[in-house]
């Protein structure tokens, strides 16, 4: 049976019920699932913990976690803080944007925790290091 949003979202606010500071952990499992948190959700989760849409919204435009909208592309999180830059990130930069072709959407953070080890990157949970130019080629070409 395939529930409506509305459902699915009352069934997250519901697992997470009791819990001290939900709103983040809420707010992870609605991106997981549906690949943004718009407003309509935004609406749907302010309603369900009595707090206001504009309260919910601050958090979700804070963090760069968060989407309005869903792309469906695969994302490679590319590390380009001071650490990675030290260790040569930047000459990588465009062999992985011609390698994402626009099928892969490549994002800069700042700090994977990886920073004796960079050049990093990360995949979902996956978390690539001591990247040169043909490993974070082969991260991006193997990204699904």
């Amino acid at each position: 049976m395939v529930s409506t949003k509305q459902e699915r979202v009352t069934e997250i606010v519901a697992d997470h019920a009791g819990r001290e500071g939900p709103l983040l952990p809420i707010l992870h499992d609605v991106q997981a699932a549906f690949g943004c948190v718009d407003a309509e959700t935004e609406a749907l989760i302010a309603a369900a913990l009595n707090i206001s849409r504009a309260d919910v919204h601050g958090v979700v435009s804070f963090y760069h976690d968060f989407h309005a909208a869903a792309d469906p592309r695969p994302e490679v999180q590319i590390c380009r803080a001071e650490a990675c830059k030290a260790r040569g990130v930047e000459a990588l930069i465009p062999a992985a944007e011609k390698a994402a072709a626009g099928r892969v959407k490549l994002t800069t953070v700042y700090c994977l925790g990886l920073c004796s080890a960079g050049p990093s990157a990360r995949t979902g949970d996956r978390l690539h290091a001591r990247l040169d130019s043909a490993g974070l080629v082969e991260v991006i070409e193997n990204a699904r």
